[in-house]
């Protein structure tokens, strides 16, 4: 049996995607490793979620760094030092510097709460209802220097309903997160998913997003 793929995650909030990685390697369903649960805030939930797991955290603080091209370039070299060979962007709400972000070229995905690439940033259901889309939904997509704007390789959707709140999306889309994010975790560590110049799914370049029921 193949060893475990090595991963590192960062987040910023209460680690919710974490959990459900988490949950999906304790229940046999994800061969990977963690190696690092990392944060830009101390009092992060992801880090009690990590805690709990057993795995290795880290916070730092980026007051604590001269520029914020100085605390990526600390922050990732402690991701490299663990020894990951894939990191999770779980809920992390930093731009990361460009020149940090190309040395992990396609060794690093992100999960985003729309569509992409409508909505790209903050307020993702805000600005989907105002709108007025009919559908909603997730992506995952490889990092870039450009704010997600990495190439897209799966994503989930949900109708907008009558009625929906900013909450109500939320609430409906993270279920749908919380199976997509392993599903693409899952590929990649089972070598279905990989980078060669860009996204190749089962020997083929990916020429569009892939949905759950391909994963």
């Amino acid at each position: 049996m193949a060893r475990p793929l090595r991963v590192a995650a960062l987040a910023s909030g209460r680690g919710s995607n974490l959990a459900a990685l988490i949950a999906a390697r304790d229940a046999g369903q994800l061969p990977i490793e963690f190696t690092l649960v990392g944060s830009d805030r101390a009092q992060a939930g992801a880090l009690d979620v990590a805690t709990a797991a057993g795995i290795p955290t880290l916070a730092l603080n980026p007051k604590d760094y001269p520029s914020r091209a100085a605390f990526d370039a600390a922050l990732f070299d402690r991701i490299a030092q663990s020894g990951a060979e894939l990191l999770v962007l779980a809920g992390f709400m930093r731009i990361v510097d460009a020149a940090v972000v190309s040395a992990w070229e396609g060794r690093a995905i992100n999960v985003h709460p729309s569509l992409l690439p409508k909505y790209r940033g903050l307020h993702t259901h805000r600005r989907c209802l105002e709108a007025g889309d009919a559908e909603h939904g997730a992506s995952v997509h490889y990092v870039t220097a450009e704010l997600d704007g990495g190439p897209v390789v799966a994503q989930a959707r949900i109708a907008v309903r009558t009625g929906d709140t900013e909450a109500d999306l939320a609430e409906r889309l993270l279920v749908e997160e919380h199976k997509l994010l392993p599903a693409v975790v899952g590929a990649i560590a089972m070598g279905r998913l990989r980078w060669q110049d860009g996204p190749v799914f089962d020997e083929a370049p990916l020429t569009r997003p892939l949905d759950l029921g391909e994963l």
